[in-house]
């Protein structure tokens, strides 16, 4: 049977704009970024195994899932708006990839972490993506 496609919440569009970090304000960032990001990881799994139960369910146990399903997206909500106050951007809710805005050579790029690394190792370009990653050490921050 193949695994059930599951949609992504709403897009979260921030009240101010972006942020820019230095690389070490985006390290400072982590240690409260990483729990969100564990919460989001387990919501999301949680999630897709609610989704996939309703597709065999019926009856009481299809209302029971749905609103079990329905909390635990309003979860998700939160935990992604909560990282969009932070100032950072969640890119894929299975493995937990953020991108921080920051600088180099004049202008915006990425600096890309994810669930796992100790500290933001990388950074891409802002069309580049994850693909498009690039230690960290070579940045030359602007402010």
């Amino acid at each position: 049977m193949a695994a059930p496609q599951f949609f992504t919440p709403r897009p979260v569009r921030p009240s101010r704009p972006k942020r820019r970090f230095t690389l070490q304000e985006a390290n400072r960032a982590l240690p409260l970024v990483r729990r969100v990001v564990g919460d989001v990881v387990k919501a999301h799994t949680e999630a897709v195994a609610l989704q996939g139960g309703l597709e065999s369910a019926s009856g009481k146990e299809q209302v029971r899932l749905q609103g079990q399903l329905d909390a635990t997206m309003h979860r998700l909500e939160d935990f992604v708006d909560e990282l969009s106050e932070i100032g950072c951007d969640l890119k894929d809710y299975q493995t937990g990839l953020i991108d921080f805005i920051g600088r180099h050579q004049g202008r915006d790029v990425c600096l890309c972490w994810k669930l796992g690394e100790e500290t933001i190792a990388y950074w891409h370009e802002l069309d580049s993506g994850f693909a498009g990653r690039q230690p960290a050490s070579i940045l030359q921050e602007d402010t």
